[in-house]
């Protein structure tokens, strides 16, 4: 059996006073995640890599997944089929990053190739720097790299 229900209606000349009830209820939140505190991000553990106290030196960063170099130099009209042989040749490329112009729809210069180990991205830059693709020089060297840390007295 069907129950009726009837729900109380505000009168229509009232419609001030039920927007102001309305505004009333609401509780007012800024920022993200709505906490108060002003330093919420110090809550939350993040992901990190850990660097060794030997490991300070200036030099090569390893990227989360692999050893990335970075490619300058690279002609507009190459393919990332031309890129792909020419740096395969010294290892196994894990990812490789061509950026397309999106006006002219051509590469834009540069290209960030990663591989797994030390030695094939090394091996990438010390024989692939200053050689020739597609009549172009190209210029090869290391996408992340550390920087000295200042030394306090």
């Amino acid at each position: 059996m069907a129950s009726n229900v009837f729900y109380k209606q505000e009168p229509l000349d009232d419609d001030e006073a039920v927007l102001d009830r309305m505004k009333s209820s609401v509780s007012r939140r800024k920022g993200r995640g709505f906490d108060d505190s002003s330093n919420a991000r110090s809550h939350g553990a993040y992901e990190h890599m850990e660097i060794d106290a030997d490991d300070a030196e200036p030099g090569a960063q390893r990227s989360v997944e692999g050893w990335i170099v970075f490619c300058t130099g690279v002609h507009e009209e190459a393919q990332e089929d031309d890129i792909h042989d020419k740096f395969s040749e010294v290892g196994v490329i894990k990812n490789l990053q061509v950026n397309l112009d999106r006006r002219s729809g051509y590469i834009k210069g540069y290209a960030l190739i990663e591989y797994e180990t030390l030695r094939e991205a090394q091996a990438a830059i010390d024989k692939i720097n200053g050689t020739d693709l597609l009549g172009q020089t190209i210029s090869v060297s290391w996408a992340f790299s550390r920087v000295p840390s200042a030394k306090t007295r």
